[in-house]
Order: structure tokens, then sequence, then C-alpha cells
């Protein structure tokens, strides 16, 4: 199971949110958030953008066999969403009894992921819901 850390409270904001940023020299929009942009090499010209959640699967897969954070929600699908907007995010995919397939059209919907240990901390995020 993983354990809060750092890194994890510092993308709480684009988990959250589902913000990602823009080059504002070539347009090239991020998921999760990038210091420079990958396609120009600008650094200063990141802009904050908040992605609204709709997209298509891209790629999916079930998973029966769980690491024991989700070994009550198994059988689950975990896919990679192309947004709209343009960026992949990674996500699990609500099984909502409609059958999955490349090219489902989903929306994000923030939903909670799991509780940790005895403290019972709740971790919430994305997951992407059929349309």
């Amino acid at each position: 199971m993983e354990r809060s850390s750092a890194r994890l409270w510092r993308k709480i904001r684009a988990r959250y949110n589902l913000v990602g940023n823009e080059c504002q020299s070539c347009k090239s929009e991020y998921f999760p958030p990038r210091p420079i942009c990958k396609k120009c090499g600008k650094k200063t010209e990141m802009a904050v953008k908040k992605f609204a959640g709709n997209g298509e699967v891209y790629s999916f897969t079930k998973i029966r066999v769980p690491p024991d954070t989700f070994r009550e929600e198994a059988p689950y699908y975990v896919g990679v969403i192309k947004l709209e907007e343009g960026p992949m995010v990674e996500g699990h995919i609500l099984d909502d009894g409609r059958e999955i397939k490349i090219g489902t059209k989903v929306r994000a919907a923030f939903r909670r992921m799991y509780v940790e240990g005895d403290e019972g901390l709740i971790h919430y995020q994305f997951k992407f819901e059929p349309i």
C-alpha cells in the first residue's frame, strides 16, 4: 500500500482538480503539469490549465488480482484516457455494467480511491465513468 509522502502531497492539486498546464508558445498541453515543454523546450511560458475531464478510452485492462489497497474493488478496470484537450491520463474506469472498449466515451468523476491503514485517511482522485 502506498504511504502518504511529500511526493503525493505535492501532486494533490493536480489529482483533485485535473489541473495540468499548457505551453503558451506552442500550445502543447500536459497532465500532470510539467516545468518545461517537451515539444519546444520553453520553461517560462507554461500556464496552468484545468481540464474538463471528457475523453475516450485509449487502452484498458481488467484487474482481477489487485494489490491489497484495491482488493475489495476487484475486478475493476484501469485505463489510459485520451482527454478531448489532448493529454493522456491514466485512471480507474467505473464499471456500470456497460461494455468497456477502446473508444468508449468517458468523463472524470471525483471518487474515493482507498482508505489508508488504521488512521483511516481517505484518498480521493478522479476515476472515469462511461457516458
